[in-house]
Parts: structure tokens; C-alpha cells; sequence
């Protein structure tokens, strides 16, 4: 039998489109990284919700950001769009909101005699759904398709809407009265759902510090953040870290974890494909941001609460008890065993 002798050229052309793709995935990480120290510098003392909130902009998902107010989960979406060169658009939402006012409606134009559509704020790169749970359901569900198969059906038409597309909604969970909760199809929409707690004593200590010497004394500016990215370079990063390697066992590792929901005890409703989906997304994005080559199941773990948390629903009996769904998730983590590569 003769030998195969391999071409040299194809050695060096593979040598050399696999150290192109190191050095993409080193710029990404660091652009990735100067994004987040020039978030730092406007949210304070929410270094683990802009970690999130990062992870889901290079996985390409949408965010619920949860909080009693005065903790800055619109100050972050500003920041955000602050240093996105994109189109930004906000809702505010009230119940007096209308599904035309979030996604467009057709006018009459007196001149042509025809009808010309007006295009709503969801066309847009990043959107801030301020408050999203003021709004009624007919309200809240005409963001369903937008946030799935980003694009919007008017007058019968689908009209796709920019991409990069990211919904960043924010409530709060505390005051009931005049809100509307979010219907499980909604939630299941959005890749993470954040909580913002109140700050640590020092950061707290330096927050204080760093509104009061601004011209307004009320809240942190966004004007000296410096535009780190286009619409272009958010649409690169996302082709990047979808292109991550994961391994067969830590793909299984996150199937499992959502497996996991739907018959854990205390737990009366588990979460659907879409978790197993947005962890692996979740946990690419988490390895591009730490400048990572390849999925690790701390990845994974890292993003699993954010992405299990709104998917699931306590039993009544745990309820009462005043376990939390936190609570609950944290020990099915520690108790499904992670792969060791």
C-alpha cells in the first residue's frame, strides 16, 4: 500500500485560518471587556447583572431586568445604548398603551388617497421596554413576534425589523397595584431574567460619591461614555460566539439541567426546549467574554439561574414555606452532577 502524503500548502492555509480565528476571538473578547469597564463606569455596584446583560447581547437574546426602583436597570439600558452606535428607541409602558403605539399602524394620506404604514419604535437596533408589566396583555403580546422571528405583520404584511434586535425590559416587583404580570409565552421570550439587588455598603458609599458631583444630582450621566459599537461589530461578536466549540458532554450537561426542572421536587412546572437552547447560547457567550476557545460547563452553570428562573414555578407547598425559585435552582445545580473535560 503506498502512503498518503499531505499537501503542505493545506497544512499552512489550516495553520493559518486557525490562528485568524484565535485573534478574532481575542479582539472580540476584548472589545467585549472594554464594553463592560465603560459600563462600569455608569451602573455601579451591578457587576453580575452587566455580566448578563452581556451575555445575552453576544448570545443575541432579550433581557427582563427586575428590581425595586433606584437601583438603575434603566440607567443600564442607557448606558448601554450609550456606547451601541445603533438605533435605540424607548416605551414607556402604560395602561393606556396601545399594541399600534409598540408596533406601527397604517394612516391615511389625504393627498395619495392611500394608506401609508407608520412604523412603531420596536424598528429599531436596542429597545427599552420601560416598565413593561404597566401595560395590558393585548399590549405586552404585541411584542411576541417581534422577539421571536424579529419581524412585524401590518396590514398583512411582514416587515423585518433591524439586526442586531435586542428587547431589554425592565418591572418592578414590587408594587402590584395597576400592573399586569407577564403571560408564560412572553417570558419564555426573553433568553435571561435578571435581578437587581441593592448595592454592597463601598459601592453604595461610591455611587452616593458620584452622583452628587454630577450636574444633575439625581442620577449618574451617560453622556461621557465613549460608543464602543456599531451594529456591525454587535452582528460580528454574535457570529463569533456562536461559533464557540462545545463538547457533546457539556450540550448534554445543559439538556440535563432543564430535564432536570420538570421533575424536581418543589417545582410544579419545569422549563421548556427554549432553556436548553439559551444555556448553550448563554454559555458561548460567557466563554467569549472570559476569552475562552471553547464551552466550559462553569459557563453554562454561571448563566443557568438568569436563564431557568422565569421558566419555572415553584409548588404551592414551597410557597408558603417562602422558599424562593432562586433558592430551589441553586440546589438542583449543585445536585446535577457537570462533566469533567
Amino acid at each position: 500500500m503506498s502512503e498518503q502524503i499531505s499537501d503542505p500548502s493545506q497544512s499552512e492555509a489550516a495553520g493559518a485560518n486557525a490562528a485568524s480565528v484565535a485573534t478574532q476571538r481575542q479582539r472580540a473578547s476584548q472589545l467585549a471587556q472594554a464594553l463592560r469597564l465603560e459600563l462600569q463606569k455608569a451602573v455601579v455596584g451591578q457587576v453580575t447583572v452587566i455580566e448578563d446583560v452581556l451575555t445575552a447581547l453576544l448570545a443575541g437574546g432579550h433581557v427582563l431586568v427586575e428590581g425595586v426602583p433606584g437601583l438603575g436597570k434603566t440607567l443600564l439600558v442607557r448606558a448601554l445604548a450609550r456606547c451601541f452606535g445603533g438605533e435605540f428607541s424607548r416605551i414607556q409602558f402604560t395602561p393606556d398603551l396601545m399594541p399600534s403605539d409598540v408596533t406601527g399602524h397604517a394612516v391615511y394620506d389625504m393627498q395619495s388617497e392611500q394608506f401609508k404604514l407608520r412604523k412603531g419604535p420596536v424598528f429599531t437596533n436596542l429597545l427599552l421596554a420601560d416598565e413593561i408589566n404597566r401595560a395590558p396583555a393585548k399590549t405586552q403580546a404585541a411584542l411576541l413576534e417581534v422577539m421571536q422571528e424579529r419581524q412585524v405583520t401590518l396590514e398583512g404584511r411582514a416587515l423585518p425589523v433591524p439586526q442586531p434586535f435586542l428587547v431589554l425590559a425592565t418591572q418592578n416587583p414590587i408594587e402590584q397595584e395597576g400592573t399586569y404580570p407577564l403571560p408564560e409565552a412572553e417570558l419564555d421570550r426573553f433568553m435571561l431574567k435578571l435581578r437587581m439587588d441593592y448595592p454592597a455598603a463601598d459601592e453604595e458609599l461610591n455611587l452616593v460619591r458620584q452622583v452628587t458631583r454630577s450636574a444633575r444630582a439625581d442620577m449618574l450621566e451617560v453622556a461621557p461614555l465613549r460608543t464602543l459599537l456599531q451594529a456591525r461589530d454587535v452582528m460580528a461578536l454574535q457570529k463569533i460566539a456562536s461559533e464557540l466549540p462545545v463538547d457533546d458532554q457539556v450540550l448534554d450537561y445543559a439538556v440535563r439541567l432543564a430535564r432536570a426542572t420538570r421533575s424536581w421536587p418543589g417545582l410544579a412546572m419545569g422549563a421548556g426546549p427554549r432553556a436548553s437552547i439559551a444555556l448553550v447560547r448563554g454559555g458561548r457567550a460567557r466563554a467569549l467574554l472570559r476569552g475562552g476557545d471553547f464551552v466550559l460547563p462553569d459557563d453554562v452553570k454561571g448563566c443557568a439561574l438568569a436563564v431557568l428562573r422565569h421558566r419555572v414555578r415553584l409548588s404551592p407547598e414551597l410557597d408558603i414555606e417562602g422558599l424562593s425559585v432562586d433558592q430551589v435552582l441553586q440546589q438542583l445545580l449543585d445536585q446535577v452532577p457537570a462533566p469533567r473535560l
